[in-house]
């Protein structure tokens, strides 16, 4: 469930009390894991997987109505409570003059000044206030001291500096509510599962400040780009235009870039789920010129140098693998040299054939942010494939009057050690519960939310006797 998604009073998820009231209902129905999508600074397309930052989090989810009861700001009026979708740009015009205003009234203490002297946090709060200098134009775009000002051993900023304070202003409110909110799921037995993006989009403080870890030309843009050639989602491939890691260099600078990112991500959640783990193994190289994903070629990445370093660092970093797709065996034996779970979506799996035993260590999905949920992706199938499938879950003692019941059962009886099950799914939502489909930008992608949690609620007794039944359920 992301937090955007989660009902508010003002037209976005956060960190304020409807979703401490979803960690209630969460711990009430037996769960002992919450899977999110990243909490990064939403780039091209509102999508988590663009951010501007591998470790900011976006102002979106700053609860105002915590900042009220703070003394920070007056309390802000409802406003796109009811809306069944995120309207970003105006979520943003309407919370901006509420942050401003916390900002003013906000003390520093000794906290906020350690924090800030972190470096991403200084890296990504000059970022940010250039960019909104220059119209949030790409850093490409911008005038060529402040585009390299990264490379420069000084450049004047004292015009700038309220600016400046103001983004880590919000980047440290952000640290402390997430920190308040982690702590108050884990409390209740419920660990939270953050995302790790593969790659890092080019308009990030990443790449801005870092470029050497990336390939780049002298002018800071992408050679070549990030993608994945034609498969289940698109003819053409998916070409999502992330720059290519420079992996020469990164191991000659012992992969910090890495460490250092992964290692923030598992202090800030209790496990990491990678995404697109295979490019650990080989990642799809294309050219920048290419106008789609077909024209590329695997390349072989330092997967084992990099995970020997990490682990040396972090060795309770708890990783999950999203191995999905056509993979090479490699990318497999990698995975299990360091018993990282994998995982298995139904989506992809479902055989009307029959289908075997899953292993224990594995997380089962019924379907993940970038597929419909089980309810439409099931009436989408011609009538004979649907019968088909029916008649699988019945020999298997699945025959309840929801398709959608059914394969969340057969889904929870697996032997894997992990299910998660999307709360679409749970709440036998439709298509227009979808969040994602890959290829395509822009809506409705990742705009999907709930404008009150009253069915999740009604579900819980439910939902609970189901985790009581395959013995999964968490204890009151």
């Amino acid at each position: 469930m992301p937090v955007a998604s989660l009902p508010s009073r003002h037209g976005c998820g956060g960190f304020g009390k409807e979703t401490y009231h979803f960690i209630d209902l969460a711990a009430q129905a037996g769960f002992s894991i919450w899977q999110i999508l990243p909490l990064n600074p939403l780039g091209y397309g509102n999508s988590p997987y663009q951010p501007y930052s591998s470790y900011a989090m976006d102002d979106l989810y700053i609860s105002l109505d915590l900042l009220a009861e703070q003394g920070l700001i007056r309390k802000a009026p409802s406003y796109r409570r009811r809306a069944e979708t995120i309207d970003y740009d105006a979520v943003r015009k309407f919370r901006e003059p509420y942050l401003q205003e916390a900002y003013r009234n906000f003390k520093p203490d000794l906290n906020y000044t350690t924090f800030s002297y972190q470096e991403w946090v200084r890296n990504y709060s000059v970022f940010m206030a250039l960019k909104k200098k220059n119209n949030k134009q790409c850093w490409l775009d911008w005038p060529k001291a402040e585009k390299d000002l990264p490379l420069a051993e000084k450049m004047e900023l004292k015009d700038m500096q309220e600016e400046i304070l103001y983004e880590v202003f919000l980047q440290y409110i952000l640290f402390l509510q997430w920190k308040d909110l982690k702590q108050y799921a884990n409390d209740r037995g419920i660990e939270i599962m953050g995302d790790c993006p593969f790659y890092v989009g080019i308009d990030s403080a990443d790449v801005w400040a870092s470029r050497k870890n990336f390939l780049l030309d002298d002018d800071g843009r992408p050679i070549f780009i990030a993608g994945v050639p034609p498969d289940y989602f698109s003819a053409t491939g998916q070409r999502w235009g992330n720059p290519i890691y420079d992996w020469d260099y990164m191991k000659e600078d012992g992969f910090t870039f890495w460490i250092e990112r992964l290692s923030y991500i598992g202090k800030m959640f209790d496990v990491v789920r990678v995404d697109h783990f295979r490019a650990f193994d080989t990642y799809w190289k294309i050219k920048a010129t290419c106008p789609t994903a077909i024209d590329g070629e695997w390349i072989e990445a330092p997967g084992y140098e990099l995970f020997d370093t990490l682990l040396k660092a972090n060795p309770e970093l708890e990783i999950v693998a999203e191995d999905l797709g056509d993979l090479r065996p490699e990318v497999l034996t990698l995975r299990d040299h360091y018993n990282f779970r994998g995982m298995r979506v139904i989506q992809f799996s479902f055989d009307p054939a029959g289908m075997g035993p899953d292993k224990e260590h594995l997380l089962v999905y019924t379907g993940t942010h970038d597929n419909e949920p089980i309810l439409s992706w099931y009436r989408a199938k011609p009538a004979a494939e649907r019968r088909a499938m029916r008649e699988c879950l019945r020999r298997m003692g699945y025959h309840k009057n929801s398709f959608a019941s059914d394969v969340i059962d057969y889904s929870l009886d697996s032997n894997a050690d992990m299910v998660i099950i999307p709360m679409f799914d749970w709440l036998h939502m439709g298509r227009n519960a979808r969040l994602n489909k890959p290829g395509t930008v822009g809506a409705p992608n990742w705009m999907w939310r709930m404008t009150s949690l009253s069915l999740f609620a009604k579900e819980c007794g439910n939902i609970r006797k189901e985790l009581i039944r395959c013995e999964r359920a968490a204890a009151e």
